[in-house]
Protein backbone atom coordinates (compact mmCIF):
# COMPACT_ATOMS: atom_id res chain seq x y z
CA UNK A 1 0.00 0.00 0.00
CA UNK A 2 1.28 3.44 -0.87
CA UNK A 3 1.22 6.66 1.07
CA UNK A 4 -2.29 7.40 -0.29
CA UNK A 5 -3.77 4.17 1.04
CA UNK A 6 -3.80 2.37 -2.33
CA UNK A 7 -1.42 -0.01 -4.03
CA UNK A 8 1.31 1.70 -6.02
CA UNK A 9 0.85 1.38 -9.78
CA UNK A 10 3.24 -1.01 -11.57
CA UNK A 11 5.37 1.87 -12.89
CA UNK A 12 5.95 3.16 -9.38
CA UNK A 13 6.54 -0.30 -7.97
CA UNK A 14 9.17 -1.00 -10.63
CA UNK A 15 10.95 2.29 -9.99
CA UNK A 16 11.03 1.53 -6.27
CA UNK A 17 12.61 -1.90 -6.83
CA UNK A 18 15.05 -0.90 -9.58
CA UNK A 19 16.95 2.38 -9.43
CA UNK A 20 17.82 2.38 -13.15
CA UNK A 21 20.46 4.65 -14.64
CA UNK A 22 19.68 8.33 -14.02
CA UNK A 23 22.82 9.61 -15.76
CA UNK A 24 21.96 7.74 -18.95
CA UNK A 25 18.40 9.01 -18.64
CA UNK A 26 19.66 12.59 -18.47
CA UNK A 27 21.80 11.98 -21.55
CA UNK A 28 18.78 10.72 -23.48
CA UNK A 29 16.82 13.80 -22.46
CA UNK A 30 19.61 15.97 -23.86
CA UNK A 31 19.45 14.12 -27.18
CA UNK A 32 15.68 14.47 -27.23
CA UNK A 33 16.04 18.20 -26.56
CA UNK A 34 18.22 18.67 -29.65
CA UNK A 35 15.62 17.00 -31.86
CA UNK A 36 12.67 18.80 -30.25
CA UNK A 37 14.29 22.20 -30.87
CA UNK A 38 14.88 21.31 -34.53
CA UNK A 39 11.33 20.03 -34.97
CA UNK A 40 9.82 23.16 -33.42
CA UNK A 41 11.98 25.31 -35.68
CA UNK A 42 10.56 23.49 -38.71
CA UNK A 43 7.03 24.00 -37.37
CA UNK A 44 7.64 27.73 -36.97
CA UNK A 45 8.85 27.95 -40.55
CA UNK A 46 5.66 26.21 -41.67
CA UNK A 47 3.43 28.51 -39.64
CA UNK A 48 4.93 31.86 -40.69
CA UNK A 49 5.44 33.78 -43.89
CA UNK A 50 3.48 33.76 -47.13
CA UNK A 51 1.23 30.74 -47.53
CA UNK A 52 1.67 29.73 -43.88
CA UNK A 53 -0.06 26.52 -42.76
CA UNK A 54 -2.41 26.35 -39.77
CA UNK A 55 -1.22 24.82 -36.51
CA UNK A 56 -3.71 21.97 -37.01
CA UNK A 57 -2.17 21.10 -40.38
CA UNK A 58 1.38 21.31 -39.02
CA UNK A 59 0.36 18.95 -36.21
CA UNK A 60 -1.12 16.59 -38.81
CA UNK A 61 2.19 16.50 -40.66
CA UNK A 62 4.10 15.97 -37.44
CA UNK A 63 2.06 12.87 -36.49
CA UNK A 64 1.45 11.35 -39.93
CA UNK A 65 5.06 11.44 -41.06
CA UNK A 66 6.23 10.41 -37.61
CA UNK A 67 3.94 7.38 -37.86
CA UNK A 68 5.23 6.49 -41.33
CA UNK A 69 8.81 6.63 -40.06
CA UNK A 70 7.96 4.32 -37.16
CA UNK A 71 6.20 1.83 -39.43
CA UNK A 72 9.32 1.65 -41.59
CA UNK A 73 11.44 1.00 -38.52
CA UNK A 74 8.97 -1.67 -37.32
CA UNK A 75 9.44 -3.66 -40.53
CA UNK A 76 13.15 -3.93 -39.70
CA UNK A 77 13.29 -4.37 -35.93
CA UNK A 78 9.99 -6.31 -35.61
CA UNK A 79 9.30 -5.23 -32.01
CA UNK A 80 7.39 -7.31 -29.48
CA UNK A 81 3.99 -5.92 -28.50
CA UNK A 82 1.94 -6.42 -25.35
CA UNK A 83 -1.66 -5.55 -24.46
CA UNK A 84 -1.90 -1.73 -24.57
CA UNK A 85 -3.16 0.31 -21.62
CA UNK A 86 -5.66 2.21 -23.78
CA UNK A 87 -6.99 4.69 -21.18
CA UNK A 88 -3.45 5.92 -20.47
CA UNK A 89 -2.66 6.08 -24.19
CA UNK A 90 -5.76 8.12 -24.96
CA UNK A 91 -5.05 10.49 -22.05
CA UNK A 92 -1.43 10.87 -23.06
CA UNK A 93 -2.08 11.41 -26.77
CA UNK A 94 -5.12 13.64 -26.25
CA UNK A 95 -3.11 16.00 -24.04
CA UNK A 96 0.00 15.64 -26.18
CA UNK A 97 -1.70 16.39 -29.51
CA UNK A 98 -3.52 19.38 -28.05
CA UNK A 99 -0.32 20.59 -26.39
CA UNK A 100 1.72 20.26 -29.59
CA UNK A 101 -0.92 22.17 -31.56
CA UNK A 102 -0.92 24.96 -28.97
CA UNK A 103 2.87 25.05 -29.03
CA UNK A 104 3.01 25.30 -32.84
CA UNK A 105 0.35 28.03 -32.80
CA UNK A 106 2.24 30.02 -30.16
CA UNK A 107 5.57 29.64 -32.00
CA UNK A 108 3.96 31.17 -35.10
CA UNK A 109 2.60 34.16 -33.17
CA UNK A 110 5.40 35.09 -30.76
CA UNK A 111 9.21 34.69 -30.81
CA UNK A 112 10.31 31.04 -30.81
CA UNK A 113 12.43 31.50 -27.66
CA UNK A 114 9.47 33.02 -25.81
CA UNK A 115 7.09 30.23 -26.82
CA UNK A 116 9.65 27.54 -25.97
CA UNK A 117 10.44 29.02 -22.57
CA UNK A 118 6.79 29.37 -21.58
CA UNK A 119 6.01 25.82 -22.70
CA UNK A 120 8.98 24.66 -20.62
CA UNK A 121 6.94 25.14 -17.52
CA UNK A 122 5.71 21.61 -18.32
CA UNK A 123 8.66 19.87 -16.60
CA UNK A 124 7.89 21.86 -13.45
CA UNK A 125 4.20 20.96 -13.72
CA UNK A 126 5.07 17.30 -14.27
CA UNK A 127 7.51 17.35 -11.35
CA UNK A 128 4.74 18.65 -9.09
CA UNK A 129 2.26 16.04 -10.38
CA UNK A 130 4.86 13.29 -9.87
CA UNK A 131 4.69 13.80 -6.10
CA UNK A 132 1.08 12.59 -5.54
CA UNK A 133 0.67 10.42 -8.65
CA UNK A 134 4.06 8.68 -8.96
CA UNK A 135 4.95 8.90 -5.26
CA UNK A 136 8.32 10.42 -6.15
CA UNK A 137 10.16 12.31 -3.43
CA UNK A 138 11.79 15.61 -4.31
CA UNK A 139 14.46 16.91 -1.97
CA UNK A 140 15.59 20.50 -1.46
CA UNK A 141 18.49 20.13 -3.89
CA UNK A 142 16.20 19.07 -6.74
CA UNK A 143 13.78 21.86 -5.92
CA UNK A 144 16.53 24.49 -5.86
CA UNK A 145 18.26 23.22 -9.02
CA UNK A 146 14.96 23.06 -10.93
CA UNK A 147 14.28 26.66 -9.86
CA UNK A 148 17.82 27.63 -10.91
CA UNK A 149 17.31 26.03 -14.32
CA UNK A 150 14.09 27.99 -14.75
CA UNK A 151 15.94 31.19 -13.83
CA UNK A 152 18.52 30.36 -16.49
CA UNK A 153 15.71 29.93 -19.01
CA UNK A 154 14.36 33.36 -18.09
CA UNK A 155 17.78 34.87 -18.71
CA UNK A 156 17.87 33.21 -22.11
CA UNK A 157 14.61 34.79 -23.24
CA UNK A 158 14.76 38.01 -21.15
CA UNK A 159 10.95 38.22 -20.89
CA UNK A 160 9.57 41.60 -21.78
CA UNK A 161 6.39 43.07 -23.17
CA UNK A 162 6.33 40.74 -26.16
CA UNK A 163 6.26 37.69 -23.91
CA UNK A 164 3.16 38.75 -22.00
CA UNK A 165 0.81 39.11 -24.94
CA UNK A 166 -2.39 37.09 -25.44
CA UNK A 167 -0.61 34.51 -27.61
CA UNK A 168 1.62 33.66 -24.64
CA UNK A 169 -1.44 32.13 -22.97
CA UNK A 170 -1.51 29.54 -25.77
CA UNK A 171 2.03 28.48 -24.84
CA UNK A 172 0.99 28.33 -21.18
CA UNK A 173 -1.90 26.03 -22.09
CA UNK A 174 0.57 23.89 -24.02
CA UNK A 175 2.70 23.60 -20.87
CA UNK A 176 -0.26 22.45 -18.77
CA UNK A 177 -1.33 19.85 -21.32
CA UNK A 178 2.17 18.49 -21.83
CA UNK A 179 2.72 18.29 -18.09
CA UNK A 180 -0.20 15.86 -17.83
CA UNK A 181 1.16 14.00 -20.87
CA UNK A 182 4.50 13.45 -19.13
CA UNK A 183 2.83 11.77 -16.15
CA UNK A 184 0.79 9.46 -18.41
CA UNK A 185 3.98 8.63 -20.31
CA UNK A 186 5.85 7.82 -17.11
CA UNK A 187 3.11 5.37 -16.11
CA UNK A 188 3.15 3.78 -19.57
CA UNK A 189 6.94 3.49 -19.59
CA UNK A 190 6.80 1.01 -16.72
CA UNK A 191 4.13 -1.18 -18.36
CA UNK A 192 4.87 -1.27 -22.10
CA UNK A 193 7.86 -1.25 -24.39
CA UNK A 194 9.21 2.11 -25.55
CA UNK A 195 8.63 1.40 -29.24
CA UNK A 196 5.04 0.33 -28.62
CA UNK A 197 4.34 3.49 -26.60
CA UNK A 198 5.74 5.76 -29.31
CA UNK A 199 4.01 3.87 -32.14
CA UNK A 200 0.58 4.01 -30.51
CA UNK A 201 1.09 7.68 -29.64
CA UNK A 202 1.76 8.60 -33.25
CA UNK A 203 -1.06 6.41 -34.58
CA UNK A 204 -3.61 7.99 -32.24
CA UNK A 205 -2.10 11.43 -32.81
CA UNK A 206 -2.42 11.03 -36.58
CA UNK A 207 -6.07 10.01 -36.12
CA UNK A 208 -6.86 12.96 -33.84
CA UNK A 209 -5.02 15.39 -36.13
CA UNK A 210 -6.82 14.10 -39.23
CA UNK A 211 -10.18 14.72 -37.55
CA UNK A 212 -8.99 18.22 -36.62
CA UNK A 213 -8.40 19.02 -40.30
CA UNK A 214 -12.10 19.81 -40.44
CA UNK A 215 -10.88 23.31 -39.50
CA UNK A 216 -9.32 23.59 -42.95
CA UNK A 217 -6.71 22.21 -45.35
CA UNK A 218 -4.27 24.13 -47.51
CA UNK A 219 -2.27 22.26 -50.13
CA UNK A 220 1.42 22.56 -49.12
CA UNK A 221 4.23 23.59 -51.44
CA UNK A 222 7.05 21.06 -52.09
CA UNK A 223 9.20 22.86 -49.50
CA UNK A 224 6.38 22.71 -46.95
CA UNK A 225 5.96 18.99 -47.56
CA UNK A 226 9.66 18.51 -46.85
CA UNK A 227 9.42 20.57 -43.67
CA UNK A 228 6.40 18.55 -42.49
CA UNK A 229 8.33 15.33 -43.09
CA UNK A 230 11.26 16.75 -41.11
CA UNK A 231 8.96 17.88 -38.30
CA UNK A 232 7.51 14.39 -37.93
CA UNK A 233 10.78 12.44 -38.20
CA UNK A 234 12.65 14.74 -35.81
CA UNK A 235 9.89 14.68 -33.21
CA UNK A 236 9.38 10.92 -33.31
CA UNK A 237 13.13 10.42 -32.84
CA UNK A 238 12.96 12.71 -29.81
CA UNK A 239 10.01 10.66 -28.51
CA UNK A 240 12.12 7.51 -28.58
CA UNK A 241 14.88 9.12 -26.54
CA UNK A 242 12.36 10.73 -24.18
CA UNK A 243 10.39 7.54 -23.49
CA UNK A 244 13.53 5.55 -22.70
CA UNK A 245 14.81 8.36 -20.47
CA UNK A 246 11.66 8.20 -18.34
CA UNK A 247 11.95 4.41 -18.23
CA UNK A 248 15.38 4.43 -16.60
CA UNK A 249 15.25 7.63 -14.52
CA UNK A 250 12.86 9.37 -12.13
CA UNK A 251 10.78 12.01 -13.85
CA UNK A 252 11.68 14.54 -11.16
CA UNK A 253 15.41 13.98 -11.90
CA UNK A 254 15.62 13.73 -15.71
CA UNK A 255 12.99 16.30 -16.71
CA UNK A 256 14.98 19.43 -15.68
CA UNK A 257 17.56 18.47 -18.31
CA UNK A 258 14.98 19.20 -20.99
CA UNK A 259 15.75 22.89 -20.47
CA UNK A 260 18.68 22.19 -22.79
CA UNK A 261 16.21 22.62 -25.65
CA UNK A 262 16.71 26.36 -25.18
CA UNK A 263 20.46 25.96 -25.63
CA UNK A 264 19.99 23.96 -28.82
CA UNK A 265 17.54 26.56 -30.13
CA UNK A 266 20.20 29.24 -29.61
CA UNK A 267 22.79 27.11 -31.41
CA UNK A 268 20.48 26.57 -34.38
CA UNK A 269 19.91 30.32 -34.56
CA UNK A 270 23.67 30.88 -34.61
CA UNK A 271 24.40 28.23 -37.25
CA UNK A 272 21.45 28.85 -39.58
CA UNK A 273 20.70 32.54 -39.12
CA UNK A 274 23.97 34.00 -37.74
CA UNK A 275 22.19 35.16 -34.58
CA UNK A 276 24.96 35.64 -32.00
CA UNK A 277 23.81 35.06 -28.39
CA UNK A 278 24.15 38.09 -26.12
CA UNK A 279 26.03 37.74 -22.79
CA UNK A 280 22.79 37.21 -20.84
CA UNK A 281 21.90 34.28 -23.13
CA UNK A 282 25.31 32.71 -22.54
CA UNK A 283 24.89 33.18 -18.79
CA UNK A 284 21.44 31.57 -18.87
CA UNK A 285 22.77 28.56 -20.77
CA UNK A 286 25.65 28.18 -18.32
CA UNK A 287 23.25 28.28 -15.35
CA UNK A 288 21.11 25.52 -16.91
CA UNK A 289 24.16 23.34 -17.55
CA UNK A 290 25.55 23.86 -14.04
CA UNK A 291 22.20 23.04 -12.42
CA UNK A 292 22.01 19.82 -14.43
CA UNK A 293 25.55 18.80 -13.45
CA UNK A 294 24.79 19.42 -9.77
CA UNK A 295 21.61 17.35 -10.00
CA UNK A 296 23.50 14.46 -11.59
CA UNK A 297 26.33 14.67 -9.04
CA UNK A 298 23.98 14.74 -6.06
CA UNK A 299 21.95 11.82 -7.37
CA UNK A 300 25.04 9.72 -8.05
CA UNK A 301 26.42 10.49 -4.58
CA UNK A 302 23.19 9.52 -2.82
CA UNK A 303 23.06 6.20 -4.73
CA UNK A 304 26.68 5.44 -3.97
CA UNK A 305 26.01 6.08 -0.28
Amino acid sequence: MGRWGVSAPPAVAVSQRKKGNPIAGAGLILLASAFVAASTLCAKMLGTGEGALSAFQVTWGRYVFGLLALLLVATVVRPHFTAPQWPLHVLRVGCGAAGVTCMFAAAALIPLADATAISFLNPVIAMLLAIPILAERIGPIRWSMAALALFGALLLIRPGGSTFQPAALIALLAALLMGVEVIALKLLAGREGAFQVVLIANALGALFATVALVFGWQWPTPQQWMLMVATGVLMVTAQGFYTNALRIGDASFVLPFSYATLIFAALYDLILFDVVPVPLSLLGGLIIIVSGIILAWRDSKSRAG
